[in-house]
């Protein structure tokens, strides 16, 4: 995410990094690096000028030049000031409360992503607390509305849809009348669309707006585009108007052009992002810690958030406890392998790191060891997952053959979780024993 930007603006940092003096020179290097940086990320010229020129008259003051850490010092604004072209804060939905109906349009063209988007948002929605209901008002694209029904079965967020329907417009009417007798709180409109902006659509989209009235507008638009993704946004602002934007894709975002030059060139502020292909790869935008990730800072707090959405804090206890009496087993590094992975990609995890970003590739985490390794322990007994000393040549020969991996891997996961054990044993005393941790720590050189 964003990775060749990070790359480009810890270059430009190396223009006055541990200095303890530092010229307008320095900062000139450093600002024109950043420059062509922004232009690569295909980020917009007009943005790029307004970058450049404001972190130029606030790096060369005293207060920079002057300062104990110029270094640190310019890297604050640097950062400052990404945070407010990227939108200052976050920008919640504007819903009603529980007891009055409120209404989202979804808006964009063919292949953006609004259907799949619809759904994640109905997701996130229900996991608020609110009743979302899914309302299939895409009549043109072939297909759209099984699709829309598909993912509202995954999501088990309702969806409704008219047979043979021709006009949203009473589809949307229909919705209410559902909504309202089955107590749904905010109807989601999967909207129309076509491969590029034409009249018919922009006609459709106003009737429809019309007759809702709702709460958000919200674009959604393919990160990978680029430019082309904010010229859509304008486009749909001034011919329909919108409340925010939605960018799909922002994983695979290695440049962030469009997420850097949004906000500043439709004032539209960005709400959210998709950041995966599952149902719940979908993320509140964050300017402030989206700017961390940009300069290598990370994003400790949604790393958390993400960790607590999946591991409830009792069973973190559990475990520890288990570590802490040398009950651990592979049943609970089975809990744990499929924790991680309901947390998303490993690489969207190192990203959130300091200092982590873009420095390990997503081929050098070879996730696929993770895979054999949970599929290596579901093939396995209960029994066997509670004790593993008992897996003999034979119960290994069969369970590797269930895994289709080799013995030899099976071998190489005990001989992996006994040294891991091990390492917990140690751990567990030392954790108990303040002279030993303090042995530790001086075999470390850490005082």
């Amino acid at each position: 995410m964003l990775d060749k930007l990070t790359e480009k603006f810890s270059d430009a940092f190396r223009f006055i990094s541990g200095k303890s003096t530092i010229t307008e020179k320095n900062i000139n290097d450093a600002v024109e690096a950043i420059k062509m940086a922004l232009l690569e990320a295909d980020v917009n010229l007009r943005v790029v000028r307004r970058f450049v020129n404001s972190t130029i008259e606030e790096a060369t003051g005293e207060k920079v030049l002057r300062s104990v850490d110029p270094g640190q010092q310019f890297v604050k604004i640097v950062h400052d000031k990404l945070v407010s072209f990227l939108g200052d804060k976050r920008q919640d939905l504007r819903l009603k409360g529980p007891d009055t109906l409120s209404c989202i349009l979804m808006l964009g063209l063919q292949g953006s992503g609004k259907t799949t988007s619809s759904a994640k948002l109905a997701l996130r929605l229900k996991k608020e607390g609110r009743k979302p209901l899914l309302v299939a008002c895409d009549l043109i694209r072939p297909a759209a509305v099984e699709q829309l029904a598909v993912l509202g079965a995954q999501v088990d967020v309702p969806v409704y849809r008219e047979e043979g329907a021709v006009d949203p417009v009473k589809v949307y009417r229909g919705a209410v009348d559902w909504a309202r007798k089955n107590f749904a709180d905010t109807l989601i409109l999967d909207t129309t669309g076509r491969l590029q902006i034409d009249e018919p659509m922009m006609e459709e989209l106003a009737r429809l707006k019309a007759a809702a009235g709702p709460d958000e507008l919200l674009l959604v638009a393919d990160a990978m585009t680029g430019q082309s993704a904010v010229n859509i946004a304008k486009t749909f602002d001034e011919k329909i108007g919108l409340s925010g934007v939605i960018l799909t894709k922002f994983d695979s975002d290695t440049r962030g052009g469009a997420a850097l030059s949004l906000k500043t060139v439709t004032g539209k502020p960005l709400k959210f992002v998709g950041t995966g292909e599952k149902p719940a790869d979908f993320e509140p935008f964050h300017p402030e810690r989206i700017a961390g990730r940009i300069l290598g800072m990370g994003d400790v707090v949604s790393m958390v958030e993400k960790v607590q959405e999946v591991i409830d804090q009792k069973e973190a206890l559990a475990l520890q406890q288990k570590m802490e009496k040398e009950i651990y087993t592979l049943e609970d590094w089975l809990e744990q392998l499929r924790a991680v992975k309901k947390m998303g990609s490993l690489q969207s995890l190192l990203d959130m790191m300091p200092g982590m970003a873009g420095q390990i590739k997503e081929e050098d985490l070879n996730q696929r060891d993770l895979k054999s390794q949970e599929a290596i322990l579901s093939s396995m007994t209960l029994k066997e997952r509670a004790n593993y000393l008992i897996i003999g040549p034979s119960r290994r020969t069969r369970i590797a053959r269930g895994s289709g991996t080799s013995v030899a891997e099976v071998a190489r996961l005990i001989k992996h979780f006994e040294k891991m054990k091990s390492m917990m044993k140690k751990m567990a005393k030392v954790s108990k024993n303040p002279q030993a941790a303090q042995a530790m720590m001086n075999r470390m050189k850490i005082r």
